[in-house]
């Protein structure tokens, strides 16, 4: 190793353990840093339709038409001529209204199940600055490329802070979890999220929209009793997804079900193009079906011909059943 490549890693590792010790008061106060400086396929020629007002579920606290669209860019800095971005996560544990009968206690990121979408450009620094207030050891695990200090394996306990910093590559669609033994219980619990890494050159303007599968074992036997697409079940059945006619749709999709083995997304009355694991600039396949295992996560696009309200969902009927239904509402270009 080159004597600059240790003065690195002994900088990082002192920031970080810096941090640790002086910001543990901090987890509660921190803030979810809003857009920062996006990457070049942010589109004015794409529209989004309009969103209704106070469109909640009777008794839920969660928004997942505010989650579809939700990206995290973090805060932009400039350190030593490199670009960084910096985000901030809490980790916690609070109640999560489901519907109007179910609540559900939670293990979260920043108040919202998935966590909060991250996102940057190949190449990028992340930081991303993570306070555990969840009453329990937590961490935070990407997938991707970074070094072994950086894995997110080793337990943040309650009150602790930690740096996790890496370079953002490879370019593609990333989950990322809390792995801590259970893992399963703690992804059950909802302690995962997305972390989107563009390419360099973008993508065609589209209107880009994040769908995370997730299930809720409400009585702790291994077995999920609800599903949800953006963590509240059957929402965009009761409330379709708003999306204009012949416009490109960029859909980011991640199955983080536990205890189902696989699970299948279909469309309804449409094709959609595959970029597996959104690290092809072109689609290898197009279907109306797609099988994703635990953790597996596609970029898919379409555009609707017609308008009109159409279905998405499992192809296991019971799990579309149990909450994981939703629709496209097709408006007249």
């Amino acid at each position: 190793m080159s004597s600059s490549s240790k003065n690195s890693n002994q900088d990082l590792w002192t920031r970080r353990q810096l941090i640790t010790g002086g910001l543990t008061g901090l987890g509660i106060a921190a803030i979810l840093v809003k857009l920062g400086s996006q990457p070049r396929q942010a589109s004015a020629s794409v529209k989004i339709p309009p969103l209704e007002k106070g469109s909640l579920a009777s008794g839920t606290t969660l928004d997942p038409m505010t989650i579809l669209r939700d990206f995290n860019y973090g805060k932009v800095k400039r350190e030593n001529g490199r670009l960084v971005r910096e985000f901030e996560v809490v980790a916690k544990s609070s109640t999560l209204q489901l519907n109007s009968a179910i609540s559900f206690i939670s293990w979260n990121l920043n108040d919202r199940v998935p966590g909060p979408t991250l996102r940057a450009t190949e190449g990028d620094r992340v930081r991303v600055i993570f306070h555990n207030e969840g009453g329990r050891s937590h961490s935070m695990h990407f997938h991707g490329i970074h070094p072994a200090e950086m894995d997110g394996v080793e337990p943040i306990r309650h009150g602790k802070t930690t740096i996790y910093e890496f370079d953002a590559r490879p370019y593609g669609v990333h989950p990322y979890h809390c792995h801590i033994a259970p893992v399963t219980r703690h992804i059950g619990k909802g302690l995962y999220g997305l972390f989107i890494v563009d390419p360099r050159e973008g993508r065609p303007p589209a209107d880009e929209m994040v769908m995370v599968m997730g299930g809720y074992d409400l009585d702790d036997d291994g077995h999920n009793e609800l599903y949800a697409f953006n963590g509240i079940p059957n929402y965009y059945r009761d409330r379709p997804i708003p999306i204009y006619q012949n416009q490109l749709v960029r859909l980011y999709l991640l199955n983080m079900i536990e205890f189902d083995p696989a699970i299948t997304f279909h469309i309804h009355a449409n094709l959609f193009q595959v970029y597996p694991t959104g690290r092809t600039l072109k689609p290898s396949e197009e279907s109306d079906v797609i099988t994703l295992g635990t953790a597996e996560r596609h970029i898919l696009e379409f555009a609707y011909t017609y308008p009109g309200q159409y279905m998405f969902h499992p192809h296991q009927d019971d799990i579309a059943e149990s909450g994981c239904m939703g629709y496209f509402d097709v408006i007249p270009s």
